[in-house]
């Protein structure tokens, strides 16, 4: 693999929540769990331990021999989910808005509505403003939102890509969706390098989730975004099948 791109380390709690993100549904054993905390060489102790914090964080739940993701988990899987085949509609050329109405708020208030304009792909234009194209499909909005901000469309003045340009790091998200797209590539077939499958996985979900799904008109030319995904796609279908069945699940 490409030495320059550089891939998060995983800990213990890391590979439990990976492993849950990517299984459906998302609760598995604590035996298949400390099964692939051994591909990283990470003891059965310390995935154990792992597993009984993240459960007093509220992280997990036990119930049945398994441990399952919770709910504010499994919006996160669904939020991923869609990252692989966002739903998107014909863009007439409309920007969703939201600006912060509420003149006090908490660190946390904050926190919490930064979280949420991440979650919806909305980015930042200045302090309290957040923006981008109407181009997807809302099943609603976190209430969250609601409660700090007035939510409207409207069409900017000026170029529409200049402005998506200057609202995300198009050419930097182009780059890595291309780095990893050529280290799925180069990845064997078979049972062969299953922890550096896992990570690479795991990068590229990662990434899918920063992925703007701006309408054509809007990207650079040559834009990975959907090659990504193909690739992705194919590859996964083979990782999960490997994966099972070195945690002998079935």
């Amino acid at each position: 693999m490409d030495d320059s791109l550089p891939l998060r380390p995983l800990t213990a709690r890391s590979i439990v929540l990976s492993t849950l993100l990517g299984h459906h549904p998302p609760a598995l054993p604590a035996r298949a769990l400390v099964r692939v905390g051994e591909l990283f060489q990470t003891a059965e102790g310390t995935v154990r331990t792992a597993l009984t914090r993240m459960v007093a964080a509220g992280d997990l739940e036990q119930r049945d021999g398994l441990y399952r993701l919770t709910d504010r988990l499994i919006a996160r899987q669904a939020r991923q989910d869609d990252s692989r085949a966002p739903r998107t509609r014909p863009w007439p050329g409309d920007w969703e808005i939201a600006v912060v109405a509420r003149e006090r708020r908490a660190a946390a208030d904050r926190a919490a509505l930064r979280q949420a304009m991440t979650d919806l792909r909305m980015a930042e234009l200045r302090e309290g403003c957040w923006m981008r194209p109407a181009n997807l499909v809302r099943d609603g909005r976190p209430e969250v939102v609601a409660e700090q901000c007035a939510v409207f469309t409207g069409t900017p003045e000026g170029e529409p890509a200049a402005l998506a340009a200057a609202l995300w790091d198009l050419d930097g998200w182009a780059r890595r969706a291309r780095a990893l797209e050529a280290a799925l590539a180069a990845l064997p077939g078979g049972p062969d390098r299953l922890a550096e499958r896992f990570m690479v996985s795991a990068a590229v979900l990662r990434h899918l989730l920063a992925d703007p799904v701006l309408p054509a008109e809007l990207t650079p030319e040559g834009w990975p975004g959907e090659g990504l995904r193909s690739r992705y796609d194919a590859f996964d279908r083979e990782f999960r099948a490997l994966l099972l069945r070195h945690i002998g699940h079935p």
